[in-house]
């Protein structure tokens, strides 16, 4: 499936450069300089996701996102530069997916967007709920269950095993794990990751000889089938 990426954004500089890199990553890309060029050319190319300035000539990024949002629930992240508190809750009140502040890296602006695309599926795709041997994770319920008995775990720990038991095998690293479970608004330390693993090791440890949750040293864990 091709994605679609909507840019707004009245510096034609930022819009060029982030165009480069959307390309790159492989998506169709359309740009608007100002809000009501938007919102024609989001009828027009229905996009899969909208990154929309707040600052905009004219009809600025609040009655675009209003606009929009009348009419579609296609992701929308808010770009500013002002990065106060209220104009983030403003924006999340209003429907907006996520928010970035200027000046900002594209390798971010990147991930945020890959990530609200994921929570954006259809849930279909996305199982609440894990099977593995001797092993259930019911996001649904947030209930552990090991070896036929339900284990209490805490909400981070239950969420870090489904983000790595949902895709078997796949490496991430201490930072990518920040990122996807505990969000890019977390500042502490990557040895958290450590010590959530750590304590769900000693709830799994021997359970199964079918999977384990491993460590791939130098990288960042897994979770293995075996």
């Amino acid at each position: 499936m091709v994605r679609r990426v909507l840019i707004v954004e009245d510096d034609e500089n930022i819009a060029e450069l982030m165009k480069m890199y959307f390309e790159k990553a492989g998506y169709d890309v359309s740009i608007a300089g100002n809000g009501r060029t938007a919102i024609d050319v989001f009828d027009s190319v229905n996009p899969t996701i909208v990154i929309l300035d707040i600052m905009l000539p004219g009809m600025d990024g609040w009655a675009v996102l209003k606009e929009i949002r009348s009419r579609s629930k296609t992701p929308i992240i808010m770009v500013t530069a002002k990065g106060e508190t209220q104009d983030k809750v403003s924006g999340l009140q209003m429907g907006a997916d996520d928010y970035i502040v200027k000046p900002f890296e594209m390798k971010e602006v990147l991930a945020r967007v890959d990530a609200v695309l994921r929570r954006a599926e259809p849930a279909e795709q996305a199982p609440k709920k894990l099977h593995y041997d001797k092993l259930t994770v019911d996001m649904e319920s947030f209930e552990l269950i090991i070896d036929g008995k339900k284990t209490d775990a805490p909400p981070k720990e239950m969420e870090l095993l489904y983000f790595l038991a949902s895709s078997p095998n796949r490496v991430y690293t201490r930072n990518q794990l920040l990122d996807e479970v505990w969000g890019f608004d977390y500042f502490g330390d990557s040895r958290t990751v450590d010590v959530h693993v750590k304590r769900l090791r000693e709830k799994l440890e021997g359970v199964s000889d079918k999977w384990s949750l491993k460590t791939v040293w130098g990288v960042g864990y897994k979770f293995e089938l075996l």
